[in-house]
C-alpha cells in the first residue's frame, strides 16, 4: 500500500490524486451572469447534491493564483445560476466551454447550444440539456488560501425542467435514457456503463 501525506504534496499531485480516485464524478455545466448581463458557461466536476429539503447542490469553483473564476463571481454579484446535468449528446460542446476566455467573452459562442430563458430566475439555461436546474445562491463558503483555496457554491434548486423522454413514475429519472457523462482524471471520460441494484438493509 502506497502512502502519500497530503501536506508533504505539492497543490498539483494532491488534484492528481483526488481526481484519479474520487470517480467517476458528475459534471454541472453552469451558466450565469453579471450585473450587466455578461453571460459565462462553464463545466465543474466538483458537483454533487447536498440536500433535499430544501433541494440544494454545490459546486466547488477552484481559484487559480489567487484570481476566482466568472462564475463564482457572477453567482455572488446576482445570485442565481443554472446547472445543467453533462451527457453524451452535449458533452462535446460542454468541453469547448472550459477553453479560458476573457471575462466579456461568451463562451457559448464557441458552441452550437441555443439558450432559453429561465421561468424562476434572470439566469438563462441551455436549450439542449436534458435536466436543467434553476438555482438561487444559498451561501458561499471561502475555502482553503486566497491564494489557491476555492468558492464552495451552494444553492437552492428552485425549479426543474426535464425531458419528458427520461422522466419517469413519481419524480424518478430514467438514468439509461439520461445518458449522463462522468469525469475521470486528465481528459478522460466515462459513460454510465453497467448498473447492478443491492437492497439496502432494513
Amino acid at each position: 500500500m502506497k502512502k502519500l501525506l497530503a501536506n508533504q504534496l505539492s497543490d498539483v499531485q494532491n488534484y492528481k490524486l483526488l481526481s484519479g480516485s474520487i470517480i467517476p464524478r458528475p459534471i454541472a455545466f453552469v451558466t450565469s451572469q453579471n450585473n450587466n448581463g455578461v453571460l459565462n458557461a462553464a463545466p465543474f466536476s466538483f458537483f454533487n447534491i447536498v440536500n433535499n429539503a430544501p433541494p440544494m447542490i454545490s459546486i466547488s469553483a477552484q481559484r487559480a493564483g489567487g484570481k476566482r473564476k466568472d462564475t463564482a463571481l457572477n453567482i455572488e454579484e446576482v445570485g442565481e445560476f443554472v446547472v445543467h446535468i453533462t451527457d453524451e449528446n452535449n458533452v462535446e460542446n460542454v468541453n469547448i466551454t472550459a477553453a479560458q476566455l476573457k471575462p466579456e467573452e461568451n463562451e457559448l459562442d464557441h458552441t452550437k447550444f441555443t439558450l432559453v430563458d429561465s421561468e424562476n430566475i434572470t439566469v438563462p439555461g441551455i436549450k439542449e440539456a436534458k435536466i436543467r436546474l434553476e438555482c438561487k445562491l444559498e451561501r458561499i463558503v471561502e475555502i482553503g488560501s486566497k491564494d489557491d483555496g476555492a468558492d464552495l457554491i451552494i444553492g437552492e434548486v428552485v425549479k426543474y425542467h426535464i425531458d419528458e423522454h427520461i422522466y419517469f413514475g413519481d419524480s424518478k429519472i430514467d438514468a439509461l435514457k439520461l445518458e449522463p457523462v462522468a469525469r475521470l482524471a486528465g481528459n478522460d471520460y466515462a459513460k454510465l456503463g453497467d448498473t447492478f441494484t443491492i437492497e439496502r438493509p432494513e
